[in-house]
This record gives C-alpha cells, sequence and structure tokens, in this order.
C-alpha cells in the first residue's frame, strides 16, 4: 500500500473554505460505466495521460488509466485522491482514442471497451525481479570460515558466470543457506537482471520462397503501402489456393524489417494450425499468439511485451485488436469475410471493421484477405474508399476443382442414409486410387432432433429456444446455445413409452455410422469444435491427414478455414441447402461463403480435384453461382437486392435486443420502447417481435430492426430514442450496430 493510499480521501473535503490547487485528472475504470471520473493527484506523484492507476471507486479500490484532463463537473471539495501509478508502460494515445470510437459507434459503456484492453491484470504488477549469483572478485576470502559446501560454490562461480541459485544449488548440491552466507559475507555477489523475453525475433535473413509472376505483383503492391505509409485499406481477393498467406508475409516481412510491429487478426486462431507452420518456415519462429486458449502467464508476458514494444509480430482472435501497441505499422485480417469476427456478447463488435478504424486512427495500413469478399468490403472497393490486389491462379501446378450438383431428388439416397449413389461411387474410386476425400455437413452431433413416435413429444432446451442435440457418443443430449445437457433418456419424458425415441435428420456423428458400415476397411476421422479443441488438437490431425493415416474426413465448418491437403481430391457436400432459408438477410451470401471454402479444399495438390453439391434445389442462385465459378454474377445479383430494400452496404441497421429472467417485464419494457420509436423519411422501425430464439439461457428476448438510409445517423438516433424511456434494471437493453446475426 502506497503513502497515498494510506491517507485515502480527501482530509479538507468538509472544510467549505477548502479549493483545489492540486492537478486533476479523469480516470476510467474497466467497469461498465458511462465514462471516466475525476480525481486528485497528491503531492508528490506524477502521472501522465494513458497511465494505469489505483483509485478508490465507492468503498473499493480499482484500476483504471488516466483518460485526460478533469472534466470539472464535481464540486472540488468532494474529489478524492488517487492511490498510485501502477508499474506499467502507459496506454498509448492512439489506444485510447480507438476505444473511444468503439464505445462511440457500439453504443457501448467507455469502461466496458477499457476492460477489453485491460484483460490481464496481472500484466500491470511490478515483473517478479530476477537474481544471479556471482563470485565477488575483490573479495578477500582469507578470513572466510569455509566448510566443504561452501568451497563448492565459490568452485563453481569461479569457473561460471553469474547464475540463477537453483542452478548453482542443483549443480553443487549446496543448500540455499550457503549461497545466503556467502552474500551477506561479501564473498559472492547478487545481481538483479531484468527477465529475458519468452519470444524470440522473427528471422528476416530466411529467403522467401518462390514467388509466381502474379504473387509478386501482389506482394509488391501490397509492400508500397507498407513503405508509403499513412493509412489504407486493400483487399486482397485471391481464389481459394492462390498463396493469400505466402503474399501478405511479405509486407509483414517488410514492417518487421523497419523495427515496427504487426498484427494478424484469424477468425479461428485456436485451429489455424497449418497457418502457424507456415509463419515458422516462413521466418523461424512461432509469433505471439493472442486468443482464449492461451495460458494467464502467456497472456501476461504477451500484453507487457507488446506494450514495451518488445514483440513484434501478434497473431490472434478479434480481442488482438486491442493489445496496447506501442509501435503498430500494419494490421492483417485474413478470411476477412468471416462471421466469427462479429462478437455478439458483452460489448457487440465486428473486428474487421473496428480493425479498420484502428489502422485509420494509428495512420497505417491494413490488409483485408479472402477468397470471397463481404459485400460490405466490395462496395467499398467499388467506391474507391479501398484498393483491390487480385490473386486469380492457384499457385504451382494446382487448378480450381470441378463442381458437380447432385439432385437428391432425382439420384436418392437408400432409407436413413444421406450419402447418394453417385457421390458413394466417387468416393469408392477415390479411396481406389489412394486419395482422400472430404463429406462437409455443418452440423455438429449425431442428429440435431430427438422426438417421441408414440407422442410426438420433442426434446427441447429448458433455457432456450432450441432443440436438443443428439451426442449419441457421449450418450447425452445438449443445447449447442447454452451448453445444457442431459442423458439421453430410454423412455419418453412425456409419455414413458420405451423404445419410441427416434433421432431426426443426421449431424455428423450419424454420417460417420453411415460410412463406417459403407466403407469398412478405409481410415475415417471426424472433426469438430466438439473435438478438435486448440492448437495442438488440430496440430494433430493436420500431421494424420499429411501422413495419410487418414482416408476419409468428415467434419462442420471447420474444416473450411484454409486447410491445405494435398492428396485430399474429392469434396461431398452432404446437404448444400443447410442455411438458405430462414430469412437472413446474409443467408445466400454467408452460404455462398462457406460453400466456396469448403470447395476450395479439393485438389490442392498435383491431382485433380471435384467438389460433389448433394441439394433439393439445384436451381437455387447459390448453388447455380458454386457450380458456374461465377462469383461476380452471385454477387451483382445480391447486391441489386440489397440495394432494391435499402439493405447494407446500401443502407444501414441496427437492432436492440430486450431480454430479462421475467417475460411479462420483458414485454412491457419492449412495448415502451416501441410506443417511443422514433419515425421520418429513409427510416424503418420493424417490432417489437419475439426473436427466432425468444429464449436464451434464460432469458426471455425480444427484438427490434432498424433499417435506415446511410445518411442517417444511427447512434444518435438510438441515444435520443432510448432515452426518452425508462427500463427496469431487471430489463436488459442491448445495441447491435451492424447485426450479423438474427438470432
Amino acid at each position: 500500500m502506497s503513502a497515498a493510499k494510506a491517507t485515502s480521501g480527501n482530509l479538507f473535503a468538509d472544510d467549505p473554505a477548502f479549493q483545489v490547487t492540486a492537478q486533476t485528472i479523469s480516470v476510467l475504470p474497466p467497469l461498465p460505466l458511462a465514462g471516466p471520473y475525476d480525481y486528485i493527484v497528491p503531492e508528490g506523484i506524477s502521472v501522465q495521460f494513458g497511465d494505469f492507476v489505483e483509485i478508490p471507486l465507492g468503498r473499493q479500490t480499482q484500476r483504471g488509466v488516466v483518460w485526460g484532463d478533469a472534466k470539472g463537473d464535481v464540486e472540488p471539495s468532494k474529489l478524492r485522491e488517487i492511490y498510485g501509478v501502477l508499474p506499467a508502460e502507459p496506454m498509448p494515445d492512439v489506444t485510447r482514442k480507438f476505444i473511444d470510437w468503439v464505445s462511440a459507434y457500439t453504443m457501448a459503456p467507455q469502461g466496458a471497451v477499457l476492460r477489453m484492453a485491460m484483460s490481464v491484470p496481472d500484466a500491470l504488477e511490478q515483473p517478479k525481479p530476477i537474481f544471479r549469483f556471482t563470485l565477488n572478485a575483490d573479495f578477500d576470502a582469507s578470513g572466510l570460515r569455509m566448510t566443504p559446501p561452501r568451497k563448492r560454490v565459490l568452485a563453481f562461480l569461479a569457473e561460471n558466470p553469474a547464475m540463477e541459485q537453483g542452478d548453482i544449488l542443483r549443480e553443487t548440491g549446496a543448500g540455499a543457506s550457503v549461497v545466503k552466507g556467502l552474500v551477506e559475507a561479501g564473498a559472492v555477489r547478487r545481481l538483479m537482471v531484468k527477465p529475458p523475453s519468452p519470444f524470440d525475433a522473427p528471422d528476416l535473413t530466411i529467403p522467401r520462397p518462390n514467388l509466381s509472376d502474379e504473387q509478386t505483383i501482389a506482394a509488391d503492391a501490397l509492400c508500397e503501402r507498407v513503405d508509403a505509409g499513412g493509412f489504407s485499406c486493400t483487399l486482397l481477393d485471391g481464389i481459394t489456393g492462390s498463396g493469400k498467406t505466402e503474399v501478405y508475409f511479405e509486407p509483414i516481412r517488410a514492417a518487421l524489417a523497419e523495427g515496427k510491429q504487426v498484427v494478424v487478426l484469424l477468425p479461428e486462431i485456436a485451429l489455424s494450425a497449418q497457418w502457424l507452420q507456415r509463419f515458422r518456415d516462413r521466418f523461424g519462429v512461432v509469433p505471439a499468439l493472442w486468443h482464449s486458449e492461451v495460458g494467464q502467464a502467456r497472456r501476461r508476458d504477451t500484453w507487457r511485451a507488446v506494450a514495451d514494444g518488445s514483440v513484434q509480430l501478434v497473431v490472434g482472435a478479434r480481442s488482438a485488436l486491442f493489445l496496447p501497441f506501442r509501435d503498430l505499422a500494419l494490421i492483417v485480417v485474413d478470411e476477412e469475410h468471416e462471421h466469427a469476427f462479429k462478437q455478439e456478447d458483452g460489448v457487440i463488435y465486428h473486428a474487421r471493421d473496428m480493425a479498420v478504424t484502428r489502422a485509420h486512427l494509428g495512420n497505417i495500413p491494413i490488409v483485408l484477405a479472402s477468397a470471397t469478399p463481404s459485400l460490405e468490403t466490395l462496395a467499398n472497393v467499388d467506391a474507391g474508399r479501398y484498393y483491390r490486389v487480385e490473386l486469380g491462379s492457384r499457385h504451382g501446378a494446382a487448378v480450381l476443382p470441378s463442381v458437380e450438383v447432385i439432385d437428391i431428388r432425382q439420384d436418392k439416397p437408400e432409407r436413413l442414409r444421406w450419402i447418394t449413389p453417385t457421390l458413394k461411387k466417387r468416393l469408392a474410386e477415390t479411396f481406389a486410387n489412394g486419395e482422400q476425400a472430404m463429406l462437409f455437413l455443418n452440423r455438429r452431433g449425431y442428429a440435431p432432433l430427438t422426438l417421441c413416435r408414440a407422442c410426438g413429444h420433442r426434446f427441447q432446451c429448458p433455457n432456450c429456444t432450441a432443440w436438443l442435440v443428439e451426442h449419441r457418443a457421449w450418450g447425452k443430449l445438449q443445447c449447442h446455445h447454452c451448453g445444457y445437457q442431459a442423458k439421453a433418456p430410454d423412455a419418453c419424458p412425456a409419455c414413458g413409452e420405451e423404445g419410441k425415441l427416434a433421432p431426426c435428420g443426421p449431424g455428423v456423428e450419424r454420417l460417420y455410422e453411415e460410412a463406417v458400415e459403407t466403407f469398412p476397411n478405409i481410415r475415417i476421422e471426424v472433426a469438430t469444435s466438439d473435438n478438435i479443441m486448440g492448437p495442438k488438437a488440430a496440430a494433430e490431425l493436420v500431421q494424420r491427414v499429411h501422413n495419410h493415416e487418414v482416408d476419409l474426413l468428415i467434419g462442420t465448418q471447420i474444416l473450411a478455414k484454409g486447410y491445405h491437403f494435398p492428396m485430399l481430391t474429392l469434396v461431398g457436400v452432404v446437404d448444400a441447402d443447410l442455411g438458405l432459408a430462414g430469412g437472413d438477410l446474409r443467408a445466400a451470401e454467408r452460404s455462398y461463403q462457406l460453400l466456396t471454402q469448403v470447395a476450395g479444399r479439393a485438389g490442392r495438390g498435383d491431382r485433380p480435384g471435384t467438389v460433389m453439391l448433394q441439394t433439393a434445389d439445384p436451381a437455387n442462385r447459390v448453388i447455380k453461382a458454386i457450380a458456374a465459378g461465377d462469383r461476380n454474377a452471385f454477387n451483382e445479383v445480391e447486391l441489386s437486392q440489397r440495394m432494391t430494400h435499402g439493405m447494407p452496404p446500401h443502407g444501414r441497421l441496427a437492432a436492440l435486443i430486450i431480454s430479462g429472467k421475467k417475460e411479462n417485464e420483458v414485454d412491457e419494457a419492449a412495448w415502451r420502447i416501441g410506443r417511443a420509436a422514433p419515425r421520418g423519411d429513409g427510416l424503418m422501425v420493424l417490432g417489437p417481435a419475439p426473436a427466432p430464439l425468444s429464449l436464451l439461457r434464460g432469458r426471455y428476448r425480444r427484438r427490434f430492426l432498424i433499417r435506415a438510409d446511410k445518411t442517417v445517423k444511427m447512434q444518435a438516433l438510438i441515444h435520443e430514442w432510448l432515452s426518452k424511456v425508462k427500463t427496469p434494471g431487471s430489463v436488459r437493453v442491448q445495441v447491435d450496430i451492424d447485426p450479423y446475426s438474427f438470432m
């Protein structure tokens, strides 16, 4: 406890004649509060904007960031003193500006956004010192009482450089008291040293791989943006297998060569084993990682190293954007179209869009990479706000796979089977040729629904408006929204009949069961987020596939994200219609992107690939666009429809989600908010209506959807609207600017 903390508060607060003459500042704590609070800086303490400080807040001690000058909205006599400054690098100005911008845009409290940037409290503490011991060459040992352990320690130190105590004790067999006694006598010196960095510097001397002429032109264009400095946003638009990663490694190298920092955002870093291996091959080291699977100690080291500039490259999930980069020079967003970049809980934001803002505030370039760019990004390219660099060919001898459409109304699978005869035949041919295949079904578990054939009872989650998914391998029914689990029963809980429970529809586990029966002699592996959790599991899977220990991969969308398996020549999409229905604004775009990415796993080596789409709707424009390989035609139709209805990127959307534990309170609050809804030209407010997931994690939910022209200042409009309505504390009102999920 500092001296300032021992005299917390203001000793003269009750004196009406008291006037503040000391420095006053505003401090923002990482709490869901509207803004910073004013404090006094005690005499003898020096602070600067961005410093991390300890403050009294109510009856608690909190940490916060010095945000700026005092706001002056509290009487000076009521101000309290900060306790002291924490031993951490100040938060950079650009990071604080970024937090302010994100808060204003998402309409989230400033402190809630700050909490994402202060997610490692241990990083603000003084690092534990490291001590090493060495012989004191000036010490006269003639008067020192010698014992055998002392002799061994002195002899060892005479022949070796300074070492930590543990190493000395292990090599000499002496006790800690021996070293302590020698230090007190003056025979040995104790030196405090700076902890070594846990991060190795990238090796920039490793020659880059041979790039094609097309790749070289693209890489040079991106490097020019880095060399020129200043803000720019470039779309690296390359078909699957075109080598986008190797291309954007070149501007990364250019930034690192200048001693600057780089951050690369990946949609699911924990599953990106191959990406990490490519980076290691190119730069000789593993990059600093930032995602939920990283342990707390490593997160602490990474946060500190980013703040002091000792780590140059961070690869992470969306939250890596909020690290306190000291000298950031380049941002790369890989698979920029991925919906995983949208955070749906807490502060609701899209990391791609926030990354563009972070680059703009920092006056640095950003690269957005994708084989299936989002319509928003393409609209910005067409408007001239973003540059575009294109890669139209696969690297090396690889060519895009051929696509075949299987109409399951004509080519029907057997009863209670899901693989059509045509696909089954092609799988057999693939295995006979010694090649690998993939079956894609974006549905975890054994079956998405279990019902009773006697009474029709359906197993539903008690906390959500969702069916329980059967996971037969675990013997459980599970909700994929809240995690609720129940043991799979033998009898129907509604009517008590046994032997009448039936799985409806296939999941990957059921598909695996069918594949084992159909191809009993091949090696099959299922890959979903249920069993591939974290980089280690992903790396092991990649190794098994590369070693050809797997003939058939069955998996969900995690197999669509950039994997490169040279011997994988056949991809079968079991249900290409899944995700096309439902009325979601982005359903067609998302399905096109996902199916294109899945198709891109085939034929990435020397052998040609084939993609087979099983569908009951071969005339659907998504299926037709993929079969024809005509992305531009699909995008033109989709953009035209969006323009007709004033939808993004030609208009603006926002959503209000009203939720609470009591349905009547939620309905009452939604009704009050609805009565105060704004009206005007270029504006449409839909709702309130029950959300498709009207019960989620035990909370009842109602939604409003606001559509407006691009000229409408959406945040100001919503702020004024909600300020007119008082809602009970038990009801939560969340704002989602630019919603991606409509559930």
